[in-house]
Order: structure tokens, then C-alpha cells, then sequence
């Protein structure tokens, strides 16, 4: 924190202090908005353990938190046995593999529930600040638009803007920008232990040992059987399955001209927020992506005790499935700001530095264009101008998923990852990075 004092001296301190304040805010820019919940499986062996770990994960840094405090599980054991074609989660076990119409389903029922328990309600309510024990004293505020969104309160003031077609505009930017990219991530976690695939192993072994028993006449095939299984037995691993479930909050012109025109209040009104409380179908989620993640060959180098084993292979599970769904639903994309541009010994550029890493799914084969913000000053519409090409210098990307330090791993104490130019012009601290091409860019 600085502080700047009134003795002359130290008025080196306080330019410094004001310079970084620059530097960070030049750094500020919107994010997508995320929600994460559990389908929780109380009746499996790690299933309390799993919750805890996902309970105790923060969302991901390159996306503001809007998790809902009281909705972070879904409780799968109520609906444990269900049948083909009844609803339910059919859920995912060794062995089983699901299948497409039980992906479906399991999509289906999951908005289903989520507009059910008027999710999306409570995912605007959270994003206008609605603050109040009773329909008589609620009002909303815009705050936190006005603090993701970079606006100063009169830009985003609500009855100012329904009056001059900029204020509008302004409103329908922050709507596109904001909550049109709010999403929930429903992450249903099952897991695979030693146990398990020793089970499966020794059934194996053992019918053909059998098999070659009964062909040699002996018992050799038997022995055999019974030394692998005990080898397969002592095997510590744990792996996790994990199917995510994408869902993005619906917000358009249409709805927010129903929560302008009839709900929104930043005054006690018992009728307006009564409207928006009885609303049943104006605030809704709509099932946009399904990513699985399950690795085979998952090791993790350092010594972890059992609850920081699940925690961190939960961790590293959740994270690919993000990155993975960023590639297919491309609004889901992180955006991240050039962190600073690196200069050699001659002041000559050596590079451009951003602070993501491998948890993000950088590799030696990614590339990111470069894009500007830019904001009309007549209408207040923000777009997205292409800058640049770059791409990960060999060598100098940072690991830094979850608990990288602790295992030691290559690129863990890096400070970020180094970027070099593939074309384009001028890179500045503050621009953004997408991977892949953002179709969002005018050229």
C-alpha cells in the first residue's frame, strides 16, 4: 500500500506510488463473469472429498467470481439409480464411458434445474446489487457494472440513459460486455482409484491365466495372475473424470428493455421489484458446451496428503476443460492484457510478457492475437482492433497451475509467460490477448 508523507524527500515515493496506480489501472479490463457448481456424489468413496476440494478452489483468476453463495452443489443422490429416459444424471463410472444421449440428458436436465431454482435471476440480481430484506425496501444498484465494466457512475447512471440514445448505448455495451458474458460451469466429478483398475486388472490376469492354464495343463498362468495383481494393488493413483457443463446467462436488447422498463429501482418500490421477483421466464440460462476431461497418465511429482491430492488433480481437471471450452464456444474466451514489454541490454524489444501460463493452455504451438479496446466517444460502443500476432518463446512458459511450486516443475517460478512477434505493430502494456483469431476484431 503507498502512502505518501508530507516530508519533501519522499516525494520520489509518492510519484512512484502514482505511476503504479497508472500502471495497474492501464491493466484493468472485462473479463467474462463465472459461476462454478458441483454435482455432488456423496455415496462414492472420495465424493465428500471432492466436494471439499471444489468447495475451497477459488474461480479462475482470468474470470470475475459471481459464484451464488448458496448454490454451489447439486445433490446427485436423490436421483442415484435412475433409469434411461426418467431425469436424473447418469453418471459417469469406471468402466462406463457415457454415452452422447446421456450427455444430452444430463445437459438438459441441468438447465432445466438451473431455470427451475431461477438461476438466471439471481445471476442479474448479483450483477445489480440488490440489496434488501423485503419486496418494500429492495433497491439495485450499478456498481458493480461501473467497476467491471470501467465506467464512471454517470455513464452508466440508469435513469439518466433511458433519456439520450449515447446513455442507451452505453447500456446496451455494458449488457453485451457483462452480463452477456456471465456463465455457470456445472462440473460433475467422479474419479478412478488403483483399486479399481487393480480389480479390472486382476479379473483380466486371471482369466488368462486360467486360459493358458487350461492350454499347459498347469498352474503357471495362475502364479502369474496372482503376482501381478498384488503389483497392480500396490499402485496409489487417483484420477478424475470430469464432464463440465457450460451455460451462458441470456441477455439481449429485449431483456433488458424488461428489466429497465419494469424492474430495475434504485429506490424502495414494492411494485417493481414484486415484478421482478414474481418474473418467471424473462431471466434465463441456455446450455451452450460439454468438455470431458479424463487423463490416463495424470502423475503428479510432488508428496501430497490424500485432501491435497484430490484438491489438486480436481484443480488441474476443472482448468483443461475451461481452456478446452474457450476453444469451442469462442465468447468464453480469456482475454488477459500484456503485462509488460521486455527489453534486452541495448533497450532493443526482447519480447512481450502476459500473465498466463499453462493452467490458461499455453504451449509452444499456441499463438494469440493482439487486440485494442476501443471505445466510440460518440455512442459509447466498445470494439476490438487488431494489433498483432505473438506467440510463446521457447523455454519461458510459466507453469503455473495449481501447485506447480510445490512439485518443483519446470516453469513454476517463472513470473509469467514471454511472447514474441509474429506480425503486426506497435504492442503496448495494457492490449489484450486471444487465443487463436477473436471474431469480435475490426480490422
Amino acid at each position: 500500500m503507498c502512502v505518501a508523507y508530507s516530508k519533501p524527500w519522499l516525494i520520489v515515493v509518492f510519484l512512484a506510488c502514482v505511476l503504479s496506480a497508472q500502471a495497474e489501472e492501464q491493466l484493468r479490463y472485462r473479463r467474462n463473469s463465472l459461476a462454478m457448481i458441483l454435482v455432488y456424489h456423496p455415496e462414492d468413496e472420495f465424493g465428500a472429498e471432492i466436494f471439499k476440494a471444489f468447495d475451497s478452489l477459488p474461480v479462475p483468476d482470468k474470470y470475475d467470481d459471481h459464484n451464488i453463495a448458496h448454490i454451489r452443489v447439486i445433490d446427485n443422490s436423490y436421483i442415484e439409480g435412475v433409469q434411461r429416459n426418467q431425469k436424473g444424471y447418469y453418471k459417469a463410472t469406471y468402466g462406463h464411458a457415457l454415452t452422447p444421449t446421456e450427455l444430452r440428458a444430463n445437459a438438459k436436465y441441468t438447465e432445466d434445474m438451473l431455470n427451475r431454482f431461477e438461476v438466471g435471476k439471481l445471476l442479474v440480481a448479483q450483477w445489480f446489487g440488490m440489496t434488501g430484506d423485503t419486496e418494500e425496501d429492495a433497491t439495485f444498484n450499478t456498481r458493480l457494472i461501473q467497476e467491471r465494466g470501467q465506467y464512471n457512475a454517470s455513464d452508466i447512471d440508469v435513469a439518466l440513459a433511458l433519456q439520450t440514445t449515447r446513455g442507451l448505448a452505453t447500456l446496451s455495451d455494458a449488457g453485451e460486455e457483462l452480463l452477456g458474458n456471465t456463465y455457470v460451469l456445472v462440473n460433475d466429478i467422479t474419479y478412478v482409484t488403483a483399486e479399481q483398475e487393480a480389480e479390472v486388472a486382476k479379473a483380466t490376469l486371471n482369466a488368462i491365466g486360467e486360459f493358458f492354464d487350461a492350454i499347459t495343463k498347469s498352474n503357471v498362468g495362475s502364479s502369474v495372475a496372482d503376482v501381478a495383481g498384488e503389483i497392480a494393488d500396490s499402485f496409489t493413483g487417483f484420477k478424475v473424470k470430469t464432464h463440465s457443463y457450460l451455460y451462458q446467462l441470456e441477455w439481449n436488447d429485449s431483456i433488458a428493455a424488461v428489466f429497465y422498463t419494469y424492474h430495475y429501482t434504485d429506490k424502495p418500490d414494492a411494485k417493481r421489484m414484486k415484478a421482478f421477483m414474481e418474473d418467471k421466464k424473462t431471466y434465463r440460462l441456455k446450455y451452450v458446451a460439454h468438455e470431458y476431461e479424463f487423463d490416463k497418465k495424470s502423475v503428479l511429482k510432488g508428496q501430497y496428503t490424500r485432501t491435497e491430492l484430490v484438491r489438486t488433480i480436481c484443480a488441474r481437471s476443472m482448468d483443461k476443460n475451461i481452456v478446452a471450452l474457450g476453444k469451442q464456444y469462442e465468447d468464453f474466451k480469456v482475454k488477459t492484457p500484456v503485462y509488460q514489454v521486455l527489453s534486452d541490454n541495448h533497450g532493443k524489444i526482447a519480447g512481450y510478457a502476459a500473465k498466463i501460463g499453462m493452467k490458461e493452455g499455453v504451449n509452444e504451438a499456441s499463438k494469440f492475437q493482439v487486440i485494442q479496446r476501443v471505445q466510440n466517444p460518440e455512442t459509447g460502443k466498445t470494439t476490438y482492433k487488431y494489433i498483432a500476432t505473438i506467440k510463446p518463446k521457447k523455454g519461458a512458459i510459466w507453469d503455473n497451475r495449481y501447485n506447480a511450486v510445490l512439485e518443483q516443475a519446470d516453469g513454476a517460478t517463472l513470473p509469467y509467460t514471454t511472447f514474441t512477434k509474429v506480425s503486426g505493430g506497435e504492442i503496448l502494456p495494457g492490449m489484450l490477448l486471444v487465443e487463436g483469431k477473436y471474431r469480435k476484431v475490426v480490422e
